[in-house]
C-alpha cells in the first residue's frame, strides 16, 4: 500500500513505480476510518523547506497503520536539508516506527529559486534512483538515509530567513487579468483554497500549503508569485504525469461537481 502527495507530478510519477494503485493523501485525509493494514506500507511526497508538506503531517497524526514495513520516500529538488532525520524524528514522536527513508532527487519546481527549463535539462537519473529504491524495498531493507551537519545547516538557514519573513508565503499569489476561469486551480489545489466567482478565480491564502500546483497549472499563467522568480515564462509538470492525474489526486470539489 502506498500513499502519495504530489503538486506537479514527481511524487506521484514515484508512486506509480511502486504501485500499480497509490492512493492520493488528498483525498485519503477524508476516510471516515483512517485504519490501514498492509504487509508494507509507504508513504511518498515532496519536501517542502526540507520537510513533508503540512497535509501529509496532518494525515500521519490523524491515522493508524498496521505494517510490518513501513517506509518514507522523499522527493527534492536541489538540497534536502536533512529531510529524512526531521521526517524520521516527526513520525516517531507519533509512534510510528520506520524502517526505510530515502530522498529521490528530481526535478526543483519552487519558482523563485528555479527556472523551469533550465530544471528539465538536467538529467538527475531519476529513473536509476527508483530502481535502487525498488530493489532496497523488495528486500524490506533498513535504511534510513544519511544527514550531514551541512545538512543541518541549510535547514537551520532556512527557519532563520522564515523566521525573518513570517509573510513570505502567507501572501504568495496574485491573479491576473489573463484568467479565463477554466476552473483548473480549483480542481488541483488540495486544500480547497480556490473558487471561482463569475468567469474569474479567487484565490483564499487561509489554508495554502504553499504546494505550488496552481501555478503550475495554469495554463494562462494568469496566476503569478508577488515574489521574483527565475523565469515567470516556464511552468513545469513531470512529463509521465497528466493533469487529468493531478486533478483526480487533488480535488476537492468532486462531490460538489457530480
Amino acid at each position: 500500500m502506498v500513499f502519495y502527495f504530489t503538486a506537479t507530478g514527481n511524487s506521484l510519477y514515484v508512486a506509480k513505480e511502486l504501485d500499480a494503485h497509490p492512493v492520493s493523501i488528498a483525498q485519503a485525509i477524508h476516510d471516515p476510518n483512517k485504519a490501514y493494514q498492509a504487509d508494507t506500507i509507504g508513504i511518498v511526497c515532496p519536501v517542502f523547506g526540507h520537510e513533508m508538506p503540512k497535509l501529509v503531517k496532518e494525515f500521519l497524526k490523524v491515522s493508524r497503520f498496521e505494517t510490518d514495513y513501513f517506509y518514507i520516500l522523499l522527493t527534492y529538488g536541489n538540497r534536502h536539508g536533512g529531510a529524512a532525520e526531521l521526517a524520521k524524528a516527526y513520525v516517531e514522536a507519533l509512534g510510528i516506527h520506520p524502517a526505510y527513508i530515502n530522498v529521490i532527487l528530481m526535478v526543483d519546481n519552487f519558482l523563485p529559486g528555479f527556472d523551469m527549463e533550465e530544471q528539465r535539462r538536467i538529467d538527475k537519473k531519476v529513473d536509476e534512483q527508483i530502481d535502487r529504491i525498488k530493489a532496497d524495498l523488495a528486500e524490506k531493507k533498513h535504511y534510513i538515509a544519511p544527514v550531514t551537519e551541512q545538512d543541518r545547516a541549510a535547514h537551520w538557514e532556512f527557519l532563520d530567513r522564515l523566521a525573518h519573513a513570517p509573510d513570505m508565503f502567507r501572501d504568495l499569489y496574485e491573479i491576473t487579468d489573463d484568467c479565463i476561469g477554466c476552473g483548473i486551480c480549483t480542481k488541483v489545489c488540495p486544500k480547497k483554497c480556490f473558487h471561482m466567482e463569475g468567469q474569474r478565480s479567487v484565490w483564499n491564502s487561509t489554508e495554502c500549503i504553499s504546494c505550488m500546483a496552481c501555478i503550475h497549472a495554469c495554463p494562462m499563467l494568469a496566476i503569478q508569485l508577488k515574489m521574483p522568480e527565475k523565469n515567470p515564462q516556464a511552468r513545469y509538470r513531470n512529463e509521465n504525469i497528466s493533469l487529468c492525474e493531478i486533478v483526480d489526486a487533488n480535488n476537492q470539489w468532486a462531490e460538489v461537481q457530480e
